[in-house]
């Protein structure tokens, strides 16, 4: 089995990913979204959305593309998600109310099977882009993990939930809220990912991989992948509007001191002070008055180990 050499689409002219077809003897076509912005580890912006936007349309109206690849350029990241420094902007909080261009978004829409095909670090959105791709592929260097809370990004809705489908509740709760870093082999122990090979085999695997795809029926492959997303759908209605978790829990977050902290310390290489700095200042709390007929407290009893 051959292929053709990857091929740039003529009239996609990107800065911040590269996109490429190129064909199977089979006849057909796989096509490849690279992120392409290695100084800032792959991380994307509201523009290299909107190229990826442009990018998933045409891959999906090809009739010919049997999947899509999304990788990113070296090897040191995949991507590490949102570039922090776009997303203290007011162009990020535009966006964040847009939810048809964020990038789980496209590929919900994407008809065509996905591989994330991950080397090296796959942190933040990064990870959740690589588990909501229909299959992932990753080297034995590729590190995957969250930190949302570590830089006050709100990620919210069904991307959280639609990891416990993948790993269980108990890991996706550990994954989102504690932020730690897992290996590739870690990642394929509780399914994070599908394979694990060395870092010079990458392409070969995910070529394997393309190949088995674009040996079935075409029109049976996307009515699988639709009959598995339909999931999706269901946890994004269970949701609610996007933005509306954020919303029902702090209201001014997008605008606190809180998530302030959270990209300044990122930006300043230190540990975030929350708490510390940014513990709310509320009234003193008034004691409410005893039931009638009870003390508050009872003569001689020890409260807390002090006694009244």
């Amino acid at each position: 089995m051959n292929w053709t050499p990857w091929a740039r689409v003529e009239g996609f002219n990107f800065t911040d990913i590269i996109y490429e077809k190129k064909r199977h003897d089979t006849g057909g076509l796989v096509a490849r979204l690279t992120f392409n912005r290695p100084a800032a580890l792959n991380a994307f912006t509201g523009h290299t959305l909107q190229e990826m936007a442009r990018a998933f349309e045409d891959a999906t109206n090809d009739a010919l593309v049997g999947v899509v690849i999304l990788t990113g350029t070296g090897t040191t990241a995949f991507s590490s998600g949102g570039d922090v420094r776009w997303e203290s902007t007011q162009d990020f909080q535009t966006l964040f109310q847009n939810r048809e261009v964020m990038p789980n978004s496209l590929f919900r829409k994407c008809r065509k099977p996905l591989i994330a095909a991950v080397r090296g670090y796959a942190i933040g959105a990064g990870n959740h882009m690589a588990y909501c791709c229909d299959f992932t592929i990753a080297t034995q260097d590729a590190i995957f993990g969250q930190n949302g809370p570590m830089v006050g990004s709100p990620a919210h809705g069904w991307i959280i939930s639609y990891l416990t489908s993948i790993v269980g509740m108990k890991k996706a709760r550990e994954i989102w809220m504690l932020c730690r870093r897992y290996t590739a082999s870690e990642a394929m122990a509780m399914g994070l990912v599908n394979a694990v090979v060395p870092p010079e085999k990458l392409e070969e695997e995910v070529d394997r991989w393309c190949e088995e795809i674009l040996a079935k029926s075409p029109t049976c492959i996307q009515v699988l992948k639709e009959s598995f997303d339909r999931e999706i759908d269901v946890l994004h209605s269970a949701s609610g509007p996007f933005g509306q978790i954020v919303e029902s829990i702090n209201p001014e977050f997008m605008n606190s001191e809180e998530r302030r902290e959270g990209f300044t310390s990122f930006l300043e290489k230190r540990v975030p002070s929350f708490w510390r700095k940014l513990r709310p200042k509320r009234p003193a709390p008034v004691a409410a008055p005893a039931p009638q007929g009870w003390q508050a407290v009872n003569p001689g009893v020890e409260v807390f180990g002090k006694r009244t």
